[in-house]
This record gives C-alpha cells, structure tokens and sequence, in this order.
C-alpha cells in the first residue's frame, strides 16, 4: 500500500465524519464549521489527485467566501433549532431510503467498466510544464458546457431564495427606515431632556413594623 492510498482513505474518513457532522450538529454554527473541515480536507484531496487549482479554488471561494455567506444567513435568521428537528425522525425513513438509493446509483457508476470514472486507473504523473487550468477551461467550455450552465443556474436560484428568506415578514423585525433617519435635526429630534422634582421614596412597610416594635420595647423598658 502507497503513501496516496493510505491518504486518500485518511481524507476520505475525515470528509464522511465532517458531512455527517455537518448533518446532525445541533447548533447551525458547528455545522458550517464542520462544513468547513469538509471542504478544506477535499480541497487536500484535490491536491493529492495533482488538481492543484481546483483545490485552491474550493478553498478561496467556498471556504473563504460562501462559508462566511453562510454563516451571516444563520446569523441574520434567527433560526429556531428546536422548531426544525421536530419533524426530524419524522423524514427520517424517507431520508434513508434516498440516500441509500444514491450510494447504490453511485457505486454501480464507479464499478462498470464502461464508464470513465472506473476505468481511469491510477493517477498518472503529468510532466512540470503540464497547465490542468487550460485544460480544465477546455473541458468546461466544450464537453461540459451544459452541466456548468445548470450549476449556474443552480447558484442563482440559490442567491434568490437566501435574499427572499433574509426579507421575510419576522415577529421583531429589526429594521430602521433611512427616510426618518435623514429627517432627524439637532433640536429636539434625537433627544428630549425632561427635568423632574426630586422625589422622596417612601419607608417600605417592613421597616416601618421593625420601627414600630423598636419603639415598643423602648416605651416597657
């Protein structure tokens, strides 16, 4: 067994532990930080198959700029984790029989023999002045031009349904209309000073009985 192989499984372990974590964390955070690991350890494994650029690229836009898009949506929604997971176990058997029906399609693509994917073989050393960035622009824009317009297509529905959740219709909106905010002047606009007689606060009745049983005792002594 080579160094690759062994790290590729290493890789591979950690990448399933952080989607699964990714899928059962609690708290909406700890999962995107999960999703994070699991983008940073593909990315290594995107450098171990010599796609260098493809791993810096998943970690420059997905990790240093969706993540964090990610992570102001949470944020901004407020969302109520006790509410979501009630119907949890309820789509769970439908969730199951989904996933274990894309293992299986993905399985039998990798073992039949007549597809790309399982008979690519062991990864090939490629000479020092070999550009994968011309050759991987070359495939997109010729044999996978449509495949790379619907994951437009994807991400720009994406977009809106994120800018449709942050404008939606909340209970405690936290929101200020800049037209009284431009409206506002220096007089009395922004703070009104109110003076107000000094008032004495009254003996509460506790001290009031403690008084009274003191001056008692004084009156029999």
């Amino acid at each position: 067994m080579t160094f690759s192989l062994i790290m590729f499984y290493v890789l591979a372990a950690i990448i399933l532990f952080g989607a699964l974590k990714t899928v059962t964390a609690k708290n909406p955070v700890h999962a995107a930080l999960y999703l994070v690991l699991t983008f940073c350890v593909s990315a290594m494994m995107w450098m171990l198959m010599q796609a260098e650029f493809l791993g810096l690229t998943l970690v420059v836009v997905y990790v240093g700029a969706v993540m964090v898009l990610f992570l102001f949506v949470v944020m901004m929604l407020n969302i109520d984790v006790e509410e979501m997971r009630k119907g949890f176990w309820r789509h769970a058997p439908v969730a199951g029989v989904v996933g274990v029906l894309l293992a299986v399609a993905l399985i039998l693509i990798l073992m039949n023999p007549k597809t790309d994917l399982a008979s690519f073989g062991l990864m090939q050393d490629v000479p020092a002045d070999y550009d994968n960035i011309r050759d991987l622009g070359r495939q997109i824009y010729t044999t996978y031009l449509l495949p790379f317009e619907l994951a437009a297509v994807l991400l720009l529905l994406g977009m809106v349904a994120a800018i449709a959740l942050v404008h939606r219709k909340t209970t405690n909106p936290k929101y200020i209309n800049p037209a009284d905010q431009v409206k506002v002047t220096a007089d009395e606009s922004r703070m009104r000073l109110v003076k107000m007689d000094a008032v004495k606060p009254s003996p509460k009745p506790e001290e009031t009985v403690s008084d009274g049983q003191s001056s008692e005792s004084e009156g029999k002594a």
